[in-house]
């Protein structure tokens, strides 16, 4: 079997293998492909595996060999899933494996905003602290965590571990689900209303659909105390940029950490790159090492299991 990886250099720069999938076939590994090269690549290739890489209905249609597309992600929408039907293209996706890693990464934005840790370190490195008159000093106001409400918005796997985390630093949780959701967590199941207006902190945990593109607007913030903390491990277009932009330069909200945008790499003008107290990173939640093993470990078994005639995580 020919298998191509057409875009692999994120999940593996070079801390990875990708012996277990070089296994299953002859195997071409490629760090980065442009659209107009997709066709050229996967020419005679049974299997692929992408990233973001598109597979749309016309380039699916000029692959009549492809029998399997190995999205590298849990997100597929990389992939006309009709077309794939159609062509007879089992597709599968990478479901769960950054669970604990997107968590750590909502807390490691709150705690990077109502800390600043980095901004005090960079102050004794600088010798404020050794030239200071008292014992301590803090630029910015320190928060406690402990009795502040979290809203989480999405309350599958992710937005459960961020509960669970906000539980173990004695915060309130609530959450907004599209459908009711049981838990034996102690968190309260509210309407998006409720939670926009009670919340301090607001973290993003829902997919993005047609329905809930941009549904962070300026008359959502309009319902966020003006302290409020937003936080987005989501996805970039479930905000509307500059209506969060025009927000956290008036003071309408206190402050966004942001690990997604609308569009990645963003351009130049986002607005966001140079508004104050927004804190963005380069869509790093689902990267941690732990993480990545176990997405390679689930796209070789996902691969593995479609030659065996028993596919697994198929998305169509």
């Amino acid at each position: 079997m020919k298998i191509v990886v057409l875009d692999g250099y994120t999940l593996n720069p070079g801390d990875l293998n990708w012996d277990g999938i070089k296994e299953l076939g002859e195997c071409m590994i490629h760090d980065r492909t442009p659209p107009e090269k997709t066709v050229e690549r996967a020419k005679g290739a049974e299997a692929v595996f992408t990233n973001k890489v598109v597979f749309n209905r016309e380039v699916i249609s000029e692959l009549p060999g492809l029998k399997f597309i190995g999205v590298l992600a849990t997100g597929y929408n990389v992939v006309d899933l009709e077309a794939a039907t159609e062509a007879g293209i089992v597709v599968t996706n990478i479901p769960a494996y950054s669970t604990a890693s997107v968590a750590q990464m909502v807390f490691s934005h709150i705690l990077h905003i109502v800390q600043n840790v980095s901004k005090h370190a960079e102050s004794v490195k600088n010798g404020d602290w050794a030239n200071s008159i008292d014992f301590s000093y803090h630029l910015t106001p320190q928060t406690e965590l402990a009795g502040k409400t979290l809203g989480i918005i999405g309350f599958g796997q992710i937005g459960q571990a961020v509960a669970k985390i906000g539980l173990a630093f004695g915060m309130n949780i609530i959450f907004q689900n599209r459908s009711r959701k049981q838990t034996n967590l102690n968190a309260r199941q509210v309407d998006l209303d409720m939670l926009l207006a009670e919340s301090d902190f607001i973290s993003i945990n829902c997919p993005l659909t047609n329905a809930n593109a941009g549904f962070i607007n300026k008359a959502a913030i309009d319902k966020m105390k003006t302290s409020a903390i937003l936080i987005n491990t989501g996805r970039g277009p479930l905000i509307n940029e500059n209506d969060l932009a025009e927000a956290l330069n008036t003071g309408r909200i206190a402050g966004a950490g942001l690990d997604v945008l609308s569009t990645e790499p963003p351009a130049p003008d986002n607005p966001l790159l140079s508004t104050k107290n927004c804190y963005i990173t380069p869509h790093i939640a689902w990267a941690t090492t732990e993480a990545r093993e176990r997405l390679m470990e689930i796209a070789t078994e996902n691969l593995e299991a479609f030659l065996k005639g028993n596919p697994q995580n198929m998305v169509n």
